[in-house]
């Protein structure tokens, strides 16, 4: 899994703020709005749920979109980045 340091994030075209969500919820958000960003464009979801730390970038795979990485947040979970494939 990539490890991107919390300065070095790349800027998102969407956050999707999933805080206190607990998984699969985060990704059903993700999934229902990665489209509304261009191809090429990242989506940050902030989750604090440790199953979306592994799910998020497994459903990439799946998704065929990429991982960009995930970044501890200070108020506690990840920024985890997800660039649009198609």
């Amino acid at each position: 899994m990539a490890e991107t340091q919390a300065g070095t994030r790349e800027p998102a075209a969407l956050t999707i703020d999933a805080l206190g969500r607990k998984c699969p919820i985060p990704i059903i958000m993700l999934a229902d709005q990665i489209n509304q960003v261009p191809m090429g464009a990242v989506v940050e979801v902030l989750a604090d749920d440790p199953a979306a730390y592994t799910d998020i970038p497994a459903w990439c795979r799946l998704k065929s979109h990429a991982h960009v990485g995930s970044a501890e947040i200070p108020q506690g979970g990840w920024a985890i980045q997800v660039r649009r494939n198609y």
